[in-house]
């Protein structure tokens, strides 16, 4: 429920932190907000930390690499609320694994929109309670993806890091395999029907998905563009036994 989540806001712009605050508070969120990056990091792992909001012109560090750090390090909803507008901003951010990108001046009830969104993206990824029965795994070219584990196994045996949305992307093309599935579907799948997050998003989220499992993500043979029309995994899918 919100009242359980707690959300951290990093900005530098003190009138900022309090829309935001003012914003998530009235929305049934626990918040807490700083004006600098060197506490972040600690204040994520002491304070049951579950989504960042973060500015990246912050003072005392670069906001992109305070966030590639919060990625590497906990498993918490990642949105980045920036003056830095632009696709290429957007395309770096969400690189570095940020789950949303919004541009100042921003609307505080997208905003919160936004937030909702993501954390129920984290949610169902986790999932809350027992499956009746375990759920079989999808094995490709050697791999193995495990839906109530949330583990993707590779043909060595090692288990490579999936962040929640790549796991659910890739969770996506195993279920419907040799399909052209349109960036509007996987938004879908991966965001749900209401999730504000725009279609290139989904780009940037499959060339993360095929640097994990392609062996030249520059010329992928698993996951295919179709141009003009999405998306392909070309390979074959079998249920474990």
């Amino acid at each position: 429920m919100n009242s359980k989540r707690n959300i951290l806001v990093v900005d530098d712009d003190a009138d900022v932190r309090e829309v935001v605050t003012d914003c998530l508070e009235e929305g049934g969120y626990q918040v807490k907000s700083v004006g600098e990056g060197r506490d972040v990091v600690n204040l994520i792992a002491s304070e049951n930390i579950n989504l960042v909001i973060i500015d990246l012109g912050l003072p005392d560090t670069d906001g992109l690499i305070l966030t590639r750090e919060i990625r590497a390090n906990f498993q918490v909803g990642l949105i980045i609320l920036s003056g830095r507008t632009g696709s290429v901003e957007k395309t770096i951010g969400l690189e570095i694994g940020a789950d949303d990108y919004v541009e100042k001046p921003f609307d505080p009830r997208e905003l919160l929109a936004r937030v909702r969104s993501v954390l129920r993206r984290q949610e169902n990824a986790v999932g809350e309670g027992i499956a009746d029965s375990p759920t079989a795994g999808l094995m490709f070219e050697g791999w193995t993806l495990n839906p109530d584990a949330m583990t993707v196994t590779n043909p060595e045996g090692a288990m490579p890091t999936f962040k929640s949305s790549e796991f659910t992307l890739l969770q996506a093309f195993l279920e419907h395999p040799n399909r052209v599935l349109t960036r509007d579907q996987l938004l879908d799948f991966v965001h749900g029907k209401d999730s504000p997050a725009y279609d290139r998003s989904i780009d940037v989220l499959i060339n993360r998905v095929r640097k994990l499992i392609e062996i030249n993500p520059k010329e992928p043979l698993i996951i295919k563009t179709v141009r003009n029309h999405g998306y392909m995994f070309a390979s074959k899918v079998t249920k474990q036994t």
